[in-house]
């Protein structure tokens, strides 16, 4: 299955069990790819004692999953991107969710 998931979010916990689905749909053997559209540009960001958030969404790359990050939110956050946060575009959020099987937001 091919999962396309857009994070829009930044409460800990949330994104936390985003990107554990998404560790688990790699496990699995699904294609997973993560959108960072909004707020959830902000990734790099997050840092709570009870989520880790980072330790997570690196496992996910680790794993072969793909994230991208709406270069239009990283812009008006003053933000070049990052390894989490790749600067990307509204033609590749149209182009994942597309092509995925199933679309799932947070």
């Amino acid at each position: 299955m091919k999962l396309a998931m857009v994070i829009s979010q930044t409460n800990p916990e949330l994104v936390f069990n985003a990107f554990r689905l998404a560790n688990f749909s790699r496990k699995e053997g699904d294609e997973v790819k993560v959108f960072l559209l909004a707020e959830g540009v902000e990734l790099d960001g997050i840092n709570d004692p009870k989520f880790d958030v980072r330790g997570q969404a690196e496992s996910f790359l680790q794993a072969g999953g793909n994230i991208l990050a709406c270069g239009t939110c990283l812009k008006l956050r003053n933000s070049q991107g990052s390894e989490l946060c790749p600067l990307s575009t509204m033609k590749d959020l149209h182009t994942l969710i597309r092509e995925a099987d199933r679309v799932v937001t947070f």
